[in-house]
């Protein structure tokens, strides 16, 4: 079977995936459940529903983006007809992260489907139970020899990134990006990086300061905080921060009661390590609210810190957990001063009723994408584009601009044979004058 030219054979395929996972739907939320307790209703909004909405738009339209697009010939080539062609990479690897492991898998992997290349896929080791329900899906889904899941820890990542590819799509953290980056300049492999950053997230003294509250408190809870577009710490106007920081607890309680430990609602950090890891940052601090911990659950309570230091360790890398540092500002010149202390951010959140201060957040800073007076989801968007800048990655997906990403854009030109001007043939002889004078009329 030829899989980069056959759009009825991707199609088909296609469905025969989106067939496959509504029948697994109810084991893919226990796999999420197995790997870090993640509520089904998060699974279905962030993993599940995600792919299947993102399969149907595809499928639906995987025809039209196929299609030779024609464009206006340039007159310099009259007559001609020019085209852009979408023609597959070939060989692609997809290196998926733990933090939604089905989703976050099963996304690059239809775009490069959709674009015709064959696909092998490296889920996380992190995620045993997932990783192994996407490696069964795709043996019931395609032939070994279009996509395979290949199962394994970081030196089968390793070992995979030192094979020539025509394309790799990694989503991870940017120390590891940079690994991936190297690896594919070995043989000028094109790279998506789909990587993180320090999230900004600006409250004004303008904004509807509840339900901004309850609006962050889901964005950066959600999944226990490992999101990595989640916001990553809280720039309060010193005129709202006390207030503010009473919503927040607020709403942290009206979303999960009294003691978070018990709610069916709150996740469990990936492993051990990570735990370690984001206990030790919250020690130094004064907690405003949270800081419980329980090692044997991987259990850290949804928490806000008081943070004035942006050079402290928590303020240095991507916190990816649910640990929110609130630092107060009094002007823009303080935003900016804190902004350029970072990399350009994956995302960018702010909250504000002023037209004016919206505007120049916008204008001023540099970030993958975001969201004004809420946060995460314009990833939910299939027609806006996902992906970094900077530090934070580079190209993008979702929709059309996934199928676009894993496909070469070709452009042919057929020339007419009925007519051939002379102009451009040497000897060129005085034929300078009626050039300069031609290109003075376009």
């Amino acid at each position: 079977m030829n899989f980069s030219h056959d759009i009825r054979f991707r199609k088909e395929t296609l469905q025969k995936l989106l067939h496959n996972i509504r029948v697994h739907e109810s084991d893919i939320v226990e796999a999420l459940y197995k790997d870090f307790r993640k509520p089904a209703f998060e699974s279905m909004l962030t993993e599940t529903s995600i792919v299947i909405s993102d399969l149907k738009h595809t499928i639906k339209h995987l025809e039209s983006w196929a299609r030779p697009k024609k464009v206006r010939s340039s007159w310099l080539n009259f007559p001609s007809r020019d085209c852009i062609y979408s023609e597959p990479y070939g060989k692609v690897l997809v290196i998926a992260p733990w933090n939604y492991p089905f989703q976050l898998s099963f996304l690059p992997l239809i775009a490069a489907v959709a674009a015709g290349n064959s696909v092998v896929l490296k889920p996380s080791e992190l995620t045993p139970a997932t990783s192994a329900l996407v490696s069964k899906i795709i043996r019931e889904t395609f032939d070994v020899k279009h996509v395979v899941a290949v199962l394994g820890d970081a030196t089968i990542a390793a070992d995979l990134l030192r094979k020539k590819w025509d394309y790799i799509f990694f989503t991870g953290s940017t120390a590891v990006g940079k690994l991936v980056a190297k690896a594919a300049a070995e043989h000028l492999t094109p790279v998506t990086l789909e990587l993180g950053g320090k999230n900004p997230c600006i409250i004004d003294k303008s904004a509807q300061l509840e339900l901004a509250a309850r609006r962050i408190v889901w964005g950066k809870f959600m999944n226990a905080g490992q999101t990595c577009i989640a916001p990553d710490y809280l720039l309060v106007h010193s005129q709202v921060r006390d207030k503010f920081i009473v919503l927040l607890k607020t709403e942290i309680e009206r979303a999960y009661g009294d003691d978070p430990r018990a709610s069916a609602d709150f996740a469990r950090i990936i492993n051990s390590d990570h735990w370690k890891r984001l206990t030790a940052m919250i020690e130094p601090y004064k907690v405003l609210h949270g800081g419980l911990s329980v090692e044997e659950e991987r259990y850290i309570s949804p928490t806000l810190v008081e943070e004035h230091n942006v050079e402290s360790a928590l303020m240095q890398g991507e916190i990816f957990g649910p640990v929110l540092p609130v630092l107060a500002f009094e002007n823009e010149t303080q935003i900016r001063q804190i902004l350029s202390g970072y990399g350009k951010p994956l995302a960018l959140y702010v909250f504000t009723e002023n037209r004016e201060f919206e505007q120049r957040v916008l204008r001023e800073y540099s970030f993958g994408g975001g969201c004004v007076n809420d946060t995460v989801v314009h990833f939910s968007n299939r027609r806006l584009p996902f992906g970094g800048v900077g530090q934070s990655g580079m190209g993008m997906y979702h929709g059309k601009f996934g199928f676009d990403t894993f496909s070469h854009k070709k452009a042919v030109l057929k020339k007419a044979n009925w007519l051939d001007i002379a102009l451009r043939y040497a000897p060129y002889g005085k034929k300078g004058k009626l050039l300069r004078r031609i290109l003075g009329w376009f």
